[in-house]
């Protein structure tokens, strides 16, 4: 009698053809050489636009524009960009031409843009003269900020500034003399504090900060010595101009005025008006 074995599927495998495995290596095949070809295309898109970058006149830097200059020309500030035309556009760095800019005595502060396809934008803002400062045996021009833009010469005549004494409080191991921080900011304090009253800035001569606390005026047309403290340096100058005439009557030759006290204002004759006075009977 004859026994039939149940078939076992598992021998069955190699029966099996692996069609969909074939596909599959066929689809990733064609996928990295899409992947390929559009990656070349790409970097070769991104080389004929550097190229065009690089070399197009159409981004030269071909026009310079310029504002907020007073004291410098626009040709002393085209001097300053010596060479910044026919630079590219996008490559050319702005920060290095700013500094060339800032080089200038008179720049405070420059910024620089630009402007596509072929402009660059320079606004400049400028030191603003306050004084003329004496410094050793020499006359600067000085800023707001006390610091020297240029020694002062006949170049600079247009500029009706009070001479500044007093800045120098030592001197470096070197014998140059050194700008005393505190005497200068009071100097520029007082001289600021004046621009909004442009009929008494207009009339102050001199300045001496010897006293850092104290700062000495000598008004246009006038001999006196002014002492005004190192705050409400443009009120005390009104009482001084109010009382002026008054003053004058009682004491013709007045050596100083000192407006320090509030309400009480001190008066010192000049040596020789003092003697007059006493010769005539009359007192300090």
């Amino acid at each position: 009698m004859a026994v039939l074995a149940p078939t076992d599927k598992r021998f069955r495998r190699a029966h099996v053809t692996p069609v969909a495995k074939r596909a599959r290596m066929r689809v990733s095949l064609k996928r990295v050489a899409y992947v390929t070809a559009l990656g070349a295309v790409l970097l070769y898109g991104a080389y004929r636009v550097a190229a065009f970058v690089l070399t197009t006149e159409e981004l030269t830097v071909t026009r310079i524009t310029i504002s907020g200059n007073t004291r410098l020309s626009r040709g002393e500030i085209v001097s300053l960009l010596d060479g910044l035309s026919g630079r590219n556009m996008l490559l050319v760095s702005l920060e290095e031409w700013r500094q060339k800019v800032l080089a200038s005595p008179w720049v405070e502060d420059a910024a620089i843009r630009r402007v596509l396809p072929d402009t660059v934008d320079v606004v400049i803002a400028e030191r603003q003269p306050m004084g003329v400062g004496r410094i050793g045996d020499a006359l600067y021009l000085l800023d707001q900020h006390a610091r020297i833009i240029d020694e002062f010469g006949p170049n600079h005549a247009e500029f009706d500034l009070p001479l500044i004494d007093g800045l120098v409080a030592q001197r470096a191991a070197t014998g140059e003399p050194v700008v005393d921080e505190g005497r200068a900011a009071l100097a520029m304090r007082l001289l600021t504090s004046l621009q909004g009253r442009p009929d008494l800035a207009g009339r102050v001569s001199q300045v001496d900060v010897t006293d850092v606390r104290d700062a000495v005026v000598i008004l246009k047309g006038d001999t006196a010595l002014i002492r005004i403290g190192d705050d409400q340096f443009a009120e005390r100058l009104q009482s001084y101009l109010d009382l002026a005439s008054a003053l004058r009557e009682k004491v013709p030759q007045i050596d100083y005025v000192d407006l320090r006290f509030g309400e009480r204002v001190y008066v010192k004759p000049q040596a020789q008006g003092l003697r007059a006075q006493r010769a005539q009977g009359g007192g300090e």
